[in-house]
């Protein structure tokens, strides 16, 4: 089990904050795909995956990313500064 966790316009997209995720995804990637199946509001929030960032237990990651031992991934948008 992965805990899945969205930020900012992901979660009002998804309706969740955090879920957990059983997955057979070897990358990010993968399960962005599979998380995408689930329906409407994961497409709407994955439509565009260069505007997303991806962190894996903490630290930044790409996509392509493997997800072998990875305890926790968190999507949100690129922060800006202000």
């Amino acid at each position: 089990m992965i805990e899945v966790l969205y930020f900012a316009w992901l979660r009002e997209r998804v309706g969740l904050p955090r879920e957990r995720v059983e997955t057979g995804a070897a990358t990010v990637a993968g399960l962005v795909e599979e998380l995408i199946a689930r329906g409407e509001g994961y497409a709407l929030a994955f439509q565009d995956r260069a505007s997303l960032r991806v962190a894996l237990d903490q630290e930044m990651a790409e996509f392509s990313s493997p997800l072998a031992g990875v305890r926790e991934v968190a999507f949100f948008p690129p922060m800006t500064g202000g």
